[in-house]
């Protein structure tokens, strides 16, 4: 299953990454991933603080697969034993010409819970996806 959102933001690939990766600053603006640690390189660890809307904040410990500035980050996290449910997220920067970018905020879930959870990702985690994105673009559009 394939959970995709996105959102035009008026601001540089760079801008958007910048934001995207200071993680220390991710309470102060981020509603959805309330907090996460690590650094941003390819087979690291992160420690990501996900709350979704009307539920409690949830702890992951996915490992980093992708980081290419200004492109794409991309993690892989599990609850409990790999195969149980599976989430891959992904943040997309397409760059669109005139300082402007789409910014694509994704995630492929996997797994034998996922039939069972389907109804609540497309509820709770889209709107929590939709929060991030819309401070995402207030965050990268202020001066």
């Amino acid at each position: 299953m394939e959970l995709r959102t996105e959102i035009n933001i008026a601001a540089s690939p760079e801008r958007i990454w910048e934001v995207l990766t200071t993680f220390p600053d991710f309470p102060s603006w981020n509603p959805f991933i309330t907090s996460i640690s690590g650094m941003v390189k390819e087979g690291e660890k992160f420690e990501v603080v996900i709350h979704q809307p009307d539920k409690k904040p949830a702890t992951f410990k996915p490992i980093c697969l992708d980081a290419i500035p200004g492109i794409k980050l991309r993690w892989l996290g599990s609850l409990g034993i790999r195969g149980i449910f599976d989430g891959e997220h992904i943040f997309e920067i397409e760059y669109q010409g005139d300082g402007a970018c789409v910014f694509i905020h994704r995630e492929n879930f996997r797994g034998i819970l996922v039939p069972f959870l389907k109804k609540m990702l497309n509820d709770n985690s889209r709107r929590g996806f939709e929060a991030m994105n819309q401070a995402l673009k207030e965050k990268c559009e202020t001066p």
